[in-house]
């Protein structure tokens, strides 16, 4: 593949945005030296970029894609609002109906509040927790990698300049599939615990009813058990993994899927812990989401006819089938290479994401970094192996046949050395303290 305009764009990005791209997971430090195309367009499950090579995405737009690109029922529906306008001195009744809807998806959850990220709605929850409890520290999953971009969250991060050490010292660290860590937060600050947040599963399930033992906790304890949807909202289930394991949280913030990649995240909750949020509420205040373009009527045109999809589609089964049969396919070759120990898919089929070793078995960012090269080479941007439901059976299969060539070179580079095929730096993490 040809990536001299890409290449040539690169200086012109990073003299005029921070880091090169508006969102770090997509800056060209996460991708292969030379191998990060700028992409032109996308459709379905395919991308063109500048230079107009094709490429199969997986990641889906960092999981905000669960149709597909350029989905045109979302797009139409989006595009007929913006011709009757997208945001009004008073609300639109829109908003009232894609809220209904929204909430009819979940169980336990009596009011909403809709914003632009999922930053919005995970630091509205913060927030909210702190002013019904009366209390200041948050409790959030270690293995869980990222709740907000706001400074509760980012303070705990190798990201924390600029974040004032007091911040940092109120935000506590539990571990996923333990209860005992969590039990010991607990007793180690008694009454003082606001809320907990997590998400119900990333690539480990929960195990031994921990979810429900977490939230037992936080009721004994007076906290606000937060989920975080962002993920697997819209993919695990069309009720996201609190449906999918039958846990009612009391607060959970969705985004991603939900606009199949338009703007919009929601907060939603119970009627006791939201209305501090209203004007109805003889409490004091809560200054909870209010943002100048939170209800764009396109947007939440665009989220109500994902919503009206998932309802009369097989969306999720198509997740869960094309994810199963790119799992089979690529775990053969992994077997016939004899390479369990060096690459290995991890997750639910509908939200996969892949590991790399080296050749003594420890988590490689170079490896990563020729798996990325290698893939690229042959027309996949694969930063996951997340799918949506434009990924068709054949589009699978060509990505397994892919794969599978990517993980032989992948092999030789075990036996004989990664410098003999790795062409440039290797990526590195987001979360770092120095570039």
């Amino acid at each position: 593949m040809d990536f001299r305009k890409s290449i040539l764009l690169q200086d012109r990005f990073h003299n005029v945005i921070p880091g090169g791209a508006h969102t770090y997971a997509k800056g060209d430090d996460q991708f292969p030296e030379n191998f990060a195309p700028y992409i032109q367009r996308g459709e379905g499950c395919h991308v063109w970029d500048v230079d107009g090579n094709e490429f199969i995405e997986y990641g889906s737009g960092l999981r905000a894609i669960g149709l597909g690109h350029a989905f045109k029922p979302v797009i139409d529906a989006a595009f007929q609002q913006m011709r009757d306008g997208s945001n009004f001195i008073r609300p639109s009744a829109l908003e009232l109906e894609v809220a209904e809807k929204f909430l009819a998806f979940l169980d336990g959850a009596d009011m909403v509040k809709f914003g632009k990220n999922g930053s919005d709605a995970t630091s509205a929850a913060v927030r909210l927790s702190r002013a019904y409890t009366q209390r200041n520290l948050i409790a959030i999953c270690r293995n869980h990698p990222f709740f907000s971009v706001d400074d509760w969250f980012i303070g705990t991060t190798p990201i924390s300049s600029g974040i004032p050490q007091e911040t940092r010292n109120l935000i506590l660290k539990f571990e996923y599939n333990d209860i005992e860590s969590v039990t010991n937060l607990f007793n180690e600050h008694p009454g003082n615990i606001a809320c907990l947040m997590m998400e119900a599963e990333k690539e480990v399930p929960p195990r031994d009813g921990f979810l429900h033992k977490v939230q037992d906790l936080c009721k004994k304890n007076g906290t606000v058990f937060i989920l975080d949807e962002m993920i697997c909202g819209f993919r695990l289930h069309t009720g996201g993994g609190q449906r999918f394991h039958s846990v009612v949280p009391d607060l959970s913030a969705f985004g991603k899927a939900l606009g199949n990649g338009f703007s919009i995240s929601a907060l939603a909750g119970k009627r006791d812990i939201m209305e501090l949020g209203g004007i109805r509420d003889s409490r004091e205040r809560v200054f909870l989401l209010s943002l100048t373009h939170g209800a764009e009527t396109h947007c939440l045109a665009a989220a109500l006819e994902v919503m009206r999809i998932y309802e009369r589609e097989p969306v999720i089964n198509t997740l869960w089938e094309r994810g199963q049969q790119l799992a089979i396919g690529i775990n053969k070759t992994i077997a016939e290479l004899n390479l369990a120990d060096f690459f290995q898919i991890i997750g639910r089929p509908c939200c996969m994401v892949y590991a790399t070793r080296d050749e003594k078995r420890e988590p490689s960012q170079p490896f990563r970094t020729l798996f990325l090269q290698e893939t690229i080479k042959r027309g996949l941007l694969a930063t996951s192996l997340v799918v949506n439901y434009s990924h068709s059976e054949s589009d699978v299969e060509r990505t397994i046949e892919s794969v599978s060539e990517a993980l032989f070179v992948y092999r030789r580079a075990i036996d004989e050395g990664i410098d003999k095929y790795l062409v440039g730096r290797p990526v590195k993490p987001v979360f770092r303290r120095h570039s």
